[in-house]
């Protein structure tokens, strides 16, 4: 038996101002066929896994491209159209080939294609033929299409939000695709749109019960594998919305079933499930309230309107300023993506006191700027924060303060992961009163064994959570919550 394996990803927000190009992946992660002859990062997880798997098996192993960026706005054509083109020709060469396992995230935009993943998998399967299996892991936050749905033979998501489970859920593609490739199982897939626009946390109950009652169904009942795609709101493309995904051995209506069994469930628990932002102002009104209380531990909050991770630009002001208006001491900010402050930090040296502009760089939706006159408390060339065990890179970093807020200053774009990339700045995060991190929820894993509270809070960033507002252009048909009932004829 031979397999072919390869990995593109990234997440696309439509609305947002930076544009994703070559340098964006080279600050990422590029590895052209070797992969996973170089430490592991969280693009290449789940190829670790795939050969292991198949190695096992004695299995021949063609290794492709495997490639990252940080989420941003639309991918460059000529970047997206060279990596697919990368990938077939290394497909070609390989053939032929008793199976296809791709690692891709399900919400990537380039400059004329809405939906890169299926563009690929169409390829792939194209020049593999329709009887070789084809499987692809994807990103919770995927849009699923009709032509992923098409072209793949199983397409499995991650279940965790923090996701803490891609090697979990590359053993189980690659063992639904193995059980395929043996003639043990026959999958078919069958989706259900929920009609719904959202983001949900699987940290949190109603949907941990749900995530839970989903990981016991597979593999009973003839169900072989159950995802929820939660969507990716931000992107403004057809396919955008949450759906229902199950595969069943052999039998598509099972499969239809099951999926509308989970679709509807999902539905009636939507306003329970929908999580609750406060404002800028009331996020800090409850940390400090909450902070009456000391010694349990810093209150965290995440300013999810700025998330990187969401491609945002990750140098928004709206907290910093907020907090610098109420003179509130003991408090850290960042990650702050600001290589410009980073840069006079380290000419000014260790211990110096200089004015510094931060943030507000990158358009209306980072704010103004904010100058501060700050001292140098910590500097490091290379900063990582792990992300469940995989290290990203935060580039040269330095930790200032102004008063009693401390800001921590990344030159790599990346959302707040872990407190290890301020520990790495000589900053014990468990001293601190509050701390407010740029991240929606991938933060959670690394900052809740510290945390005596955390609240969600919605600023002016590029990130909305007013999903009523997005403004949809090729998105037909009615969601909640714009609509109260999407599904009355």
């Amino acid at each position: 038996m031979k397999i072919f394996m390869a990995a593109l990803d990234t997440e696309t927000n439509t609305f947002a101002p930076l544009p994703t190009g070559a340098l964006a992946f080279a600050e990422g992660f590029v590895a052209h066929g070797n992969a996973t002859s170089l430490p592991e990062n969280y693009c290449s997880a789940q190829l670790y896994v795939w050969r292991r798997r198949a190695e096992a098996l004695d299995w021949d192993v063609a290794e492709s491209l495997c490639a990252y960026a940080e989420p941003g706005g639309i991918t460059a054509r000529t970047v997206y159209e060279a990596f697919r083109d990368e990938i077939l020709r290394d497909l070609t060469h390989a053939m032929p080939v008793d199976t296809v396992l791709l690692g891709l995230h399900g919400a990537m935009v380039a400059d004329g294609y809405d939906d890169c993943e299926g563009d690929l998998l169409a390829a792939v399967r194209a020049i593999v033929g329709p009887d070789v299996p084809v499987g692809a892991e994807l990103d919770l936050h995927c849009h699923l299409t009709d032509a992923m749905m098409r072209a793949a033979t199983v397409l499995v998501a991650y279940k965790e939000y923090p996701h803490i489970d891609i090697p979990e859920r590359a053993e189980h593609l690659f063992t639904l695709i193995a059980d395929a490739v043996m003639g043990r199982t026959k999958p078919v897939m069958a989706a259900f749109d929920c009609r719904m626009i959202g983001s949900f946390r699987p940290t949190a109950q109603p949907m941990r019960g749900f995530v839970d009652h989903m990981i016991a169904h597979e593999g009973r009942d003839g169900i072989l594998s159950l995802s929820l795609a939660h969507g990716f709101p931000w992107g403004d493309v057809a396919d955008v919305g949450v759906k229902m995904l199950a595969v069943a051995d052999g039998d598509h209506d099972r499969a239809a079933a099951v999926a509308r069994h989970y679709g509807e469930a999902l539905f009636a628990l939507r306003k329970e499930a929908a999580p609750v932002f406060l404002t800028v102002d009331a996020a800090l009104e409850v940390a400090l309230d909450l902070t009456v209380e000391a010694g349990a531990g810093p209150v965290v909050i995440a300013d999810v309107a700025d998330n990187p991770g969401g491609g945002a630009p990750g140098d928004a002001t709206f907290f910093l300023r907020a907090v610098c208006e109420r003179g509130i001491a003991g408090i850290m900010l960042g990650y702050f993506w600001d290589p410009i402050a980073v840069r006079f930090c380290f000419e000014a040296g260790l211990g110096a006191t200089l004015d510094l502009r931060i943030g507000g760089k990158c358009g209306v939706a980072s704010g103004e700027p904010v100058d501060l006159r700050v001292t140098v408390m910590g500097l490091a060339e290379q900063v990582t924060q792990r992300f469940g065990t995989a290290p990203v890179a935060m580039g040269p970093s330095a930790w200032v303060r102004a008063g009693g807020i401390d800001l921590v200053l990344i030159s790599l774009r990346t959302q707040t992961f872990h407190p290890e990339g301020m520990a790495a700045l000589g900053l014990d995060p468990t001293t601190l009163r509050i701390i407010v991190v740029k991240s929606i929820q991938h933060f959670h894993a690394g900052f809740a064994p510290i945390a005596s509270e955390i609240l969600y809070a919605s600023s002016p960033g590029a990130l909305s959570q007013n999903y009523t507002e997005i403004v949809y252009t090729k998105r037909s048909g009615p969601y909640w919550p714009r609509d109260e009932d999407p599904f009355l004829p």
